[in-house]
């Protein structure tokens, strides 16, 4: 069982019931909601690794505006410094609703009626690939931190050098100096 947070959104109660099941074998806390609205707030302390997001709620859309709606406000507007992976799920995709979830940061894409091994493997590979960009922000920021207290220490080499020089010239003499 890997050690991760799911948030399954999904306005219809049977697929969402379904997904719940299947994944809680997988992942070690599942969380399932049909109601879109609620992302924010559950986003909101960082702690979700992956989001599976229908592209369609409601009867009146199947356009999958909804999904890239919510999947830009995931990726883009939740004040996250890592948000979480997203993968779209939907019974009415196409190719190109695909390349636009892609395109905006979601990391796959599966159709209904989905196979339950690729839609676990799909959602632990996203889940690996958000943290193994975690680490590398991590390691990035510690070099930088690095190379910053480097060059710190660079300047104040230079600067006591530049006083033992001038001390040196003066014979060490601290008012010639």
């Amino acid at each position: 069982m890997k050690q991760a947070k799911v948030l399954v959104i999904d306005d219809n109660t049977a697929v969402l019931s379904t997904l719940r099941i299947v994944l809680k074998s997988s992942f070690s806390t599942v969380v399932a909601v049909a109601d879109p609205k609620l992302i924010p707030a559950l986003i909101s302390q960082g702690d979700v690794d992956a989001v599976l997001l229908d592209m369609n709620f409601g009867s009146d859309r199947l356009d999958g505006q909804d999904g890239l709606f919510w999947l830009d406000r995931i990726m883009n507007r939740s004040g996250l410094e890592n948000p979480p992976a997203v993968v779209m799920i939907t019974a009415f995709g196409d190719i190109s609703l695909a390349v636009q979830s892609l395109k905006k940061g979601a990391s796959d894409f599966i159709q209904k009626p989905w196979d339950n091994n690729d839609l676990v493997t799909k959602l632990s590979e996203a889940i690996d690939k958000r943290d193994a960009r975690a680490r590398e922000a991590q390691d990035a920021a510690a070099d930088t931190a690095s190379d910053e207290a480097e060059v710190t220490s660079t300047l104040e080499e230079m600067e006591k050098q530049a006083i033992r020089k001038v001390l040196e010239q003066s014979d060490r003499h601290l008012s010639v100096a």
